[in-house]
């Protein structure tokens, strides 16, 4: 039997906000290098960034019924997350569902299949984030689980885990680590803006990164 379901538990708002402080980079480094999706997965405008829990759906390549079903179950805030077996050449998602997502505030898409009208959908600004871009139609045929753990960009993502996409990539964080994957990103933060202002001062690479003694260890000469 196929059940569609809510997200059992929702991360806190406070945890949300917490961590959309943060780039997506920053919060790879600052839980361990852990939780990043596969580069793959690209926003359709640079600009977008979302953060939110994850309302998962499974899909058959190349049919987005599921997708539609989830965009209505889906709660304001939510970021729906489409595993549909990294299947290119099909453009689940476009300028209409697109409306249909800010209609109900829901934070954004992240699919491992294609989306197109594109254009259309950097004008509305809803952050989309998908393997490809691709023109082709899709179906509405196949049931399949909404809220189920998945797996999409190789990371394993359960319903209220909190994405965080931007620019440069997508992270999950898993929701009971929250509180304090932010604390470590706000530390990384604070520590990379010292070495900037270090920087600016006049300290070299080489001094504040060690590469002295990296250096020697390495038994490199150096004739400069």
């Amino acid at each position: 039997m196929i059940h569609i379901k809510d997200i059992a538990e929702r991360p806190s708002k406070a945890d949300i906000d917490a961590l959309s402080r943060f780039s997506a980079a920053t919060i790879h480094e600052a839980q361990g290098r852990r939780g990043a999706l596969s580069s793959r997965l690209k926003p359709v405008d640079h600009r977008m960034k979302l953060c939110g829990p994850a309302f998962t759906v499974k899909s058959a390549p190349r049919d987005n019924i599921m997708l539609q079903f989830a965009i209505h179950y889906a709660e304001p805030g939510d970021i729906i997350v489409v595993s549909a077996g990294e299947y290119e050449e099909a453009g689940s998602f476009g300028d209409v569902l697109a409306n249909a997502c800010l209609a109900k505030g829901i934070g954004g898409l992240v699919t491992d299949t294609g989306v197109r009208d594109t254009a259309i959908l950097r004008d509305l600004g809803l952050p989309v984030f998908s393997l490809s871009v691709c023109i082709k139609g899709t179906v509405k045929e196949t049931v399949a689980a909404v809220n189920d753990p998945i797996i999409v960009g190789g990371e394993i993502i359960n319903p209220g885990d909190i994405l965080v996409g931007d620019a440069d990539g997508l992270v999950v964080v898993r929701r009971d680590e929250a509180q304090k994957v932010a604390q470590l990103s706000q530390a990384r933060d604070d520590e990379e803006a010292r070495y900037i202002e270090a920087y600016k001062r006049g300290t070299t690479v080489m001094e504040i990164c060690k590469l002295d003694a990296f250096i020697k260890a390495k038994g490199v000469v150096v004739d400069i």
